[in-house]
């Protein structure tokens, strides 16, 4: 509409309340659900968290929770040593290892898989969280209701639809740029790379980041 301001005609334009509420969902100024959660499928809060977590009703990613242990986080024996021996090449093919049996055997399952990946981070939320995005909704639905019934790795898995959709924004940027000062526990997601030649394996020619 229009006003006077100092003898002017101005145009001044009110954003209706839900139009307003829907233009901050998910973000820092949104003081009812949790942007966290919104962004990334975790909080560091859980069910302790001030804010909501909705979780989806739809969604074609899949969370599978700390499903990934990795040997190099195992604590110190009673001695003092390091439980692990593994030197990084060996951890490095032990992950590859699993990201490629597990790619595959959710991929044949249930269905073409557009993006997987997995966190480096050591906090409780993020630790060791595969997230498998699949081409459409009904076939993460579908993997959630089974997975939720199996085990892996003589662990049960714990599988649930996640709202995260764009991977970019879910990621640390200081990370990717080895620039993180927050190291394992930063609330944003560290994915752990694959090789190339893992890549090309899994994705071919539809490599989401190539």
């Amino acid at each position: 509409y229009q006003r006077r301001v100092h003898g002017r005609s101005c145009r001044v334009t009110i954003m209706a309340g839900a139009e307003y509420l829907a233009s901050i969902y998910g973000s820092e100024k949104d003081k009812v659900n949790c942007p966290f959660y919104f962004k990334i499928g975790a909080c560091r809060h859980g069910d302790r968290c001030s804010r909501l977590h909705n979780k989806p009703m739809y969604s074609c990613t899949v969370l599978l929770q700390n499903l990934f242990h990795n040997p190099a986080n195992l604590p110190a024996r009673s001695d003092g040593k390091p439980a692990c021996t593994m030197n990084e090449r060996e951890l490095q093919q032990y992950y590859e290892d699993f990201f490629e049996d597990l790619f595959w055997e959710l991929n044949d399952k249930y269905g073409d898989i557009e993006e997987m990946n997995v966190c480096d981070n050591l906090g409780d939320h993020l630790v060791g969280n595969v997230y498998v995005m699949f081409r459409d909704e009904e076939t993460a639905d579908r993997c959630v209701s089974d997975l939720n019934n199996r085990w892996y790795g003589g662990r049960p898995i714990f599988a649930e639809l996640s709202p995260v959709t764009d991977f970019r924004e879910a990621c640390c940027r200081q990370y990717e740029q080895a620039e993180c000062t927050r190291g394992g526990h930063c609330n944003f997601m560290h994915l752990r790379p694959i090789s190339a030649d893992l890549r090309r394996k899994v994705y071919g020619k539809y490599d989401p980041n190539p």
